[in-house]
């Protein structure tokens, strides 16, 4: 993806998360709403100060309007090759990796072989899930993926989300991790 359509991906998905029209934008900008309206379709080739009028306006970094945005899903399967560490006495295999300032709470779940909707929580807030026992489908709920023991998957919770187990007993260390404002 070039960088025109990566900064019209981040400028619709930064204004849309903050709730602002696009008339707002252009206002709070200095920038024409037709060439606001050409930068989120990736057609503009924008110049710095109008990436730095936006940044401002959208109250962001430069950084988050050029950078392609991580995936907001990631899947780890057990038998992915992870970076891992040996000690005497414990072994540790990275997972995930989540970047926050804020709390990370910790949950033992159990999964009933039924399902579950959960509504999106706040925005800012990611789940990390790590399959201790059983076979499971997590994720978000337009594309929920299935996770076997050992699997785990992180995801941004501010989407509507499921859970079903598909074992007789599933079982889960579940990480939800939220951002400070």
């Amino acid at each position: 993806m070039d960088l025109t359509q990566v900064v019209g991906q981040n400028v619709h998905r930064l204004r849309t998360a903050a709730g602002i029209s696009l008339a707002d934008l252009a206002s709070a900008s200095a920038i024409s709403k037709t060439t606001l309206h050409g930068i989120e379709q990736g057609q503009g080739n924008p110049t710095l100060s109008t990436l730095w009028a936006l940044a401002t306006a959208l109250k962001a970094s430069l950084g988050e309007l050029l950078e392609t945005p991580a995936s907001t899903v990631e899947v780890v399967r057990v038998s992915d090759r992870r970076p891992q560490v040996e000690g005497d006495a414990v072994s540790a295999r990275l997972l995930h990796r989540i970047r926050l300032r804020g709390t990370v709470e910790v949950y033992d779940i159990a999964i009933a072989q039924s399902t579950q909707h959960s509504d999106s929580h706040l925005r800012g807030v990611e789940e990390c899930l790590v399959l201790t026992q059983g076979h499971i489908t997590t994720g978000p709920a337009d594309s929920p993926t299935e996770l076997a023991e050992g699997d785990s998957i992180r995801f941004d919770a501010a989407l509507p989300h499921l859970y079903r187990g598909h074992a007789a007993h599933n079982r889960a260390i579940l990480l939800m991790a939220h951002r400070e404002s």
